[in-house]
């Protein structure tokens, strides 16, 4: 009789179209099932890549991925801290580790377990899966100046905390070798995209006619330069090396094939969600800060 009386239950909700409030749920059982993901943009198939890995973690352990975009905005991800707050997570996410004294305060304050993708801490009390985005700009320029390069700028748009970090990779290692010029930075707060890259290499260009080569910040910049220099006459890499950063879809086969930094983003994902798994679970984790490296892919445009 009781599962006579489930089934009609059951069948009204279905003719009714209700469906159930997953906040109201995690106050009634103490136990919520969602987990905010926040992200700078849908945009860029960097974070994309990190989304597909956590939801592949997540969802066979009955958790309910909940997607965040802040737009590099760190009031609007105030916003959506507090309204993700409100709902009891179980878990959270959040890219990188600028935000407001406000959100911060929030979040140790919320007690909801939280992991950081794609940079790395030296603090203790900090979970976080990445990589150093400025050691892999130093490595990228590095293998500029051993290429033989000496005239290398550094093009970036966007400029969010990990383009920064990046560039100072970038610097750190021309001070070292005494190659630093402060000219040759041409930053540009814009989104990035082909045809900022473009303009971007095009602008470079006139006002520095002896750059050998440029490292941009993103692929998304270089492969614009790298359709841009055909129609303005710059062989590639013999009168300008170009190189990039992350290995997108389509790096590898520009003409010629663009040299970039590969970043592990699948496997940020895949790890940080373990990793948060565990903390929501109560259970202990080996290491607070997985620094998960980056790969510098030389290929024929430098």
């Amino acid at each position: 009789m009781a599962a006579e009386l489930v089934e009609r239950v059951r069948q009204a909700a279905d003719a009714l179209g209700y469906v159930p409030d997953p906040a109201a749920r995690a106050l009634a059982s103490q136990r919520s099932v969602l987990v905010p993901v926040l992200v700078p943009l849908l945009s860029n198939a960097l974070f994309v890549d990190v989304l597909e890995a956590v939801q592949r973690q997540l969802a066979p352990e009955g958790y309910q991925m909940l997607i965040g975009v802040t737009h590099y905005d760190p009031k609007e991800e105030e916003k959506l801290l507090a309204s993700y707050f409100a709902m009891r997570p179980a878990g959270l996410f959040l890219t990188g580790f600028d935000r407001t004294p406000d959100a911060r305060q929030r979040v140790a304050a919320s007690g909801v377990p939280c992991v950081h993708l794609m940079e790395t801490t030296r603090a203790n009390d900090v979970y976080c899966v990445g990589f150093s985005q400025q050691d892999a700009g130093e490595c990228m320029t590095q293998h500029l100046l051993g290429r033989g390069y000496r005239r290398i700028a550094f093009v970036a748009a966007q400029l969010d905390p990990r383009t920064l970090q990046r560039a100072e990779g970038y610097r750190r290692s021309l001070r070292a070798a005494g190659r630093y010029d402060p000219s040759l930075e041409l930053l540009r707060p814009e989104a990035s995209s082909l045809r900022v890259g473009g303009e971007l290499f095009a602008q470079l260009l006139r006002a520095h006619p002896d750059v050998d080569a440029v490292f941009f910040c993103n692929d998304d910049l270089a492969q614009g330069a790298l359709l841009a220099a055909p129609r303005l006459g710059v062989a590639v890499p013999d009168r300008v090396a170009i190189a990039g950063f992350n290995d997108l879809a389509g790096s590898e086969q520009m003409l010629p094939a663009l040299t970039t930094v590969r970043t592990p983003r699948s496997s940020i994902g895949e790890a940080s969600a373990r990793m948060l798994l565990s903390l929501m679970r109560g259970e202990p984790v080996a290491r607070n800060c997985v620094d998960l490296g980056f790969e510098l892919t030389v290929r024929s445009s430098t």
